[in-house]
């Protein structure tokens, strides 16, 4: 019987490498997401060549400057993007399969990159999850059309639920430390 046992907890262990699978893609999709953030920075670049030309009216320029403004928000939501899947997928690796000698050896390794626990996974996406929130909204922001005060209202709103949630992330944070410390 205790070699059933021994074999059947053998295999139920092995059975973490599964999670290697997820990693893999994780990692993949994330050089995916960061190559695409990539090309469409070249592009937003090699579309502005145009923006200083003196036969570009004021009205053009200022479209220019918007889609541009917005091409920028849609880069960086690509490389927060992109930034979350090569945490999860190294805290998944750290979690279930192994530390990563390299990182944890490392100087130049960041806190952010070396996890220690679910709830360490889970705050540290949560963290960039939120930047991607701020960055949708930002986004939405720019092309919104005020037509009534109570668009600009509802703006604001927004803007103080953000800092609302910035808030409570950095007073979440604090209170995880001050845990730590005692």
């Amino acid at each position: 019987m205790k070699t059933i046992e021994h074999l059947f907890e053998s295999a139920l262990w092995k059975s973490r490498f599964v999670v290697l699978f997820a990693v893999i893609a994780s990692l993949v999709t994330a050089f995916a997401m960061f190559y695409m953030a990539t090309v469409d920075a070249f592009y937003m670049i090699a579309h502005l060549g145009g923006y200083a030309s003196p036969e570009l009216s004021a009205e053009a320029r200022n479209v220019l400057r918007g889609v541009s403004v917005t091409h920028v928000v849609e880069i960086i939501d690509g490389y927060l993007l992109a930034t979350v899947l090569l945490i999860f997928a190294l805290g998944l690796y750290e979690l279930f399969i192994s530390p990563i000698d390299v990182a944890i050896n490392s100087d130049t390794a960041s806190n952010v990159l070396l996890i220690n626990s679910l709830d360490d996974l889970k705050n540290r996406l949560a963290k960039v999850i939120l930047m991607i929130l701020v960055v949708k909204f930002f986004e939405h922001a720019i092309s919104m059309k005020f037509a009534t005060p109570l668009d600009l209202l509802y703006l604001s709103g927004g803007i103080a639920l953000i800092g609302l949630a910035l808030y409570l992330s950095h007073a979440g944070e604090s209170h995880a430390a001050h845990g730590k410390e005692k």
